[in-house]
């Protein structure tokens, strides 16, 4: 093998490794603007694109110990791999793939060593992010305390309440 095609092989390897996602996409049609403005969304949330050739995909995702069906890589493929929140990098994955119909199709992933159908990568970007999951944990966790709180300081009110009635009718 070529230096060059072994340094490409060697990168798309250790990218696809220290990843914590990757999302596979097949795109027609991908302009620069519009490719460009995908990638600041992908950097936002700690991911990033790469255009791979399919031949050298499937050799360094084997070297790097991912399966990957080649029936299913068809057309070109992209690949964002998720370093920081594989969450929020999907959801920015099919924001582009809503704004820009027909330019992306997400066809698999790999999330937490497993990989993942088209389908399971879709119902991973509708999940909360780690932030909103946190909210909710808390809320769940205060809302026991809350009540209580609420039902203790209502019967005080009433208390109080019917004291001040009755020294007003005196």
């Amino acid at each position: 093998m070529r230096p060059e095609k072994q340094f490409l092989l060697d990168d798309i390897k250790d990218r696809i490794a220290g990843s914590q996602a990757i999302v596979l996409a097949s795109y027609k049609r991908l302009e620069p603007n519009a490719s460009a403005a995908f990638r600041t969304n992908l950097a936002k949330t700690g991911g990033s694109l790469e255009v791979v050739k399919k031949r050298v995909l499937i050799k360094a995702a084997q070297v790097a110990g991912v399966d990957l069906d080649p029936a299913l890589l068809q057309g070109h493929i992209a690949v964002v791999f998720a370093n920081q929140d594989p969450i929020q990098t999907t959801k920015a994955v099919y924001q582009f793939c809503q704004e820009n119909e027909e330019v992306l199709e997400v066809i698999g992933g790999r999330f937490e060593g497993t990989v993942c159908s088209a389908k399971d990568v879709e119902q991973i970007s509708k999940l909360p992010s780690k932030d909103e999951m946190r909210a909710q944990f808390l809320g769940t966790l205060e809302a026991p305390m809350a009540q209580t709180l609420a039902v203790i300081e209502a019967l005080l009110t009433t208390v109080m309440h019917c004291l001040d009635n009755k020294s007003k009718a005196e």
